[in-house]
């Protein structure tokens, strides 16, 4: 059976050194996080991953959820009971407004703890997740009747959400969706129409269910400048805020899928259903975008969740397993007739690249929900706005790379243990079809390249860009003053210096022939991802170096660091030029062949 450690340790390490949340407690919601909180939150909710989630990992997977003739889902044997600790223990309050019930810590520190709630068990996190979504969608667009309602429940984890966008026909192309709304003459809307690949749509685990439903009002313009976004619970609330009548929708059914069985993807069929407009008629998507990048940057969490308890199995297993003797003599063990597999080099090379991806991941996405808390809380506009120009940009990064990443990362620690990796008592096989779905939804890999190339980079004038390549090589500057400890600062201003060029190629190319940008996007996107993972190491090495000669560190945990980012260094970095060379080699071979031919 596989087993989960949260990475407590490490995570602190990210929070104090390269967070840096002692720095903003000046902010609203980062004064009430001091150090001794923080660290009884991520203690905590690990021992609460560790012991409850993580053993309903693989029932949820043989077991799934199952669909009863009236419509009605019941999610994995134990997950019920789990949920209910969940909300007993005020893990869904976290970042909320304490208006709402909530707790109003920074977002940062609930994205930690959303790693380990996703390594422990994937499928339960993303009932809170989903709901999470919704939160930040009302709370942005819903009225304030609305957010008195809904909301107090819903942070309280009483009721959950989803996120309904894609009907049988239409995915990524909203315009062509067909689900109508229909005003009832007493503010409310009648919504007919079917909805696919609903995480989360029907379960057992909350009083009621509020979807966000994307629909098109009657007579709204048929693409999507006519789509408005509704809320629709799955059962009615009275005045009084009580639960009543159910409304009128349904699950039809429920996907047979690859992984995440734990979690209820179901059809959802809307027959005149009762929902409550959400912000302003035909402004829809922008009020769904609030959820879906909410979303992109909790899947990219995903891709390093899988890959993280993947590597802890897959680390513990070379350490048992022996299997071969040491190319070098002196390495093999005399008493055994084989060593363990940590004395093979490929083997190595696979428990490296799974180290480095994790650690620099992690760290990359906690700075990323720093941004997300800066954007709201900094103190000048000014500052609002850089905080929010980063993460913009790097948000199709974050989900498009790390989770492509993530799931590589899993399959390799996967080819760890050979034929076992591939038997699923081991577990192993279960993390790989989880982790498989994260490059696919909450929009495809390939259109966040394209989201990235297509519209951030050029955005504001290319503000958002600037200001990274800025950063990135203003600390590059500021490693090698400091003596470079981790020799990262030439190979990542080597890298830096790649995708600096690929921008200026993208731009001078991609408008000429917009499928020279098409073509390109994907390998762009790589490259931006390999600089970003660098750029937290470089951090990481600094912060490192400095504190492994300080009193009272731990010295073996400061030089393990060192020696990833070297690594990081030697291995990773590398491969800057080559994901330059496919940037630039443009849409010619891309788009030779003609349709037929295929």
């Amino acid at each position: 059976m596989p087993a989960y450690s949260a990475p407590v340790r490490d995570t602190k390490y990210v929070l104090d050194h390269i967070v840096e949340l002692g720095r903003f407690d000046n902010l609203p919601a980062f004064a009430n996080a001091s150090g001794d909180l923080v660290e009884a939150i991520l203690s905590e909710g690990g021992r609460f991953c560790e012991e409850v989630l993580a053993p309903l990992n693989r029932v949820g997977d043989s077991e799934g959820c199952k669909r009863h003739p009236d419509g009605s889902v019941t999610t994995p044997p134990g997950f019920k009971e789990a949920w209910d600790q969940f909300v007993a223990g005020g893990w869904t309050t976290l970042h909320a407004p304490e208006e709402f019930g909530g707790q109003g810590l920074p977002s940062v520190i609930s994205t930690a703890i959303a790693e380990y709630l996703c390594s422990a068990n994937h499928s339960f996190e993303m009932y809170n997740g989903l709901t999470q979504g919704a939160i930040a969608a009302l709370l942005v667009k819903g009225s304030d009747e609305q957010k008195a309602t809904y909301l107090p429940k819903m942070v309280a984890g009483e009721w959950t959400g989803t996120m309904n966008l894609t009907e049988p026909h239409c995915g990524t192309d909203l315009g062509l969706l067909k689900t109508k709304a229909v005003p009832n003459g007493d503010g409310s809307y009648a919504i007919t129409g079917t909805k696919i690949f609903i995480s989360s749509g029907e379960h057992d685990l909350s009083e009621n269910i509020i979807h966000m439903v994307l629909a098109k009002i009657e007579g709204a313009p048929d693409n999507v400048k006519g789509i408005s976004l509704f809320l629709v619970p799955k059962f009615l609330v009275g005045e009084d805020g009580s639960v009543g009548t159910r409304n009128a929708v349904q699950c039809g059914s429920i996907e047979h899928k690859m992984g995440i069985h734990g979690n209820s993807t179901c059809v959802m069929n809307y027959d005149g259903a009762k929902g409550w407009l959400v912000g302003e008629p035909e402004k829809g998507l922008a009020a769904m975008f609030i959820m879906m990048n909410a979303a992109r940057l909790g899947v990219g969490l995903q891709g390093l969740a899988q890959a993280e308890v993947a590597y802890q199995n897959a680390v513990q297993y070379a350490k048992d397993r022996r299997q071969g003797r040491a190319l070098k003599s002196d390495a093999r063990d005399p008493a055994a007739k084989a060593d363990t597999l940590l004395v093979h080099p490929d083997v190595r090379r696979m428990l490296m690249r799974a180290r480095a991806f994790n650690e620099s991941a992690r760290a990359l996405i906690l700075w990323g929900a720093l941004q997300v808390d800066l954007s709201r809380k900094s103190q000048t506009e000014e500052e609002r706005q850089a905080a929010d120009d980063l993460i913009s940009l790097l948000t199709p990064v974050i989900k498009g790379y790390l989770t492509d990443r993530g799931f590589e990362t899993t399959v390799d620690m996967q080819q760890v243990y050979g034929g076992h990796g591939y038997i699923a008592e081991w577990g192993m096989e279960q993390f790989v079809r989880d982790a498989r779905i994260a490059p696919i939804y909450e929009g495809t890999n390939g259109i966040q390249a394209m989201d990235l190339v297509g519209r951030k980079l050029g955005k504001d004038g290319g503000r958002a860009v600037r200001t990274f390549f800025e950063i990135v090589g203003r600390e590059i500057a500021e490693a090698r003053t400091a003596g470079d400890p981790a020799g990262l600062a030439a190979p990542l201003e080597k890298a830096l210096g790649e995708l600096q060029a690929a921008t200026m190629w993208l731009a001078q190319n991609g408008m000429a022939d917009p499928d020279n940008a098409g073509a390109g996007a994907y390998a762009y996107m790589e490259l931006m991802g390999l600089v970003s993972l660098g750029w937290m190491w470089l951090r990481m090495a600094s912060v490192s170096a400095r504190l492994a000669g300080a009193d009272g560190e731990d010295v073996a945990f400061h030089q393990a660091k060192l020696a990833t980012a070297r690594f990081f260094a030697a291995y990773e970095l590398t491969a800057a030029p080559a994901l330059r060379a496919k940037v630039e080699a443009g849409a010619e071979s891309v788009m030779a062949l003609p349709a037929e031919a295929f």
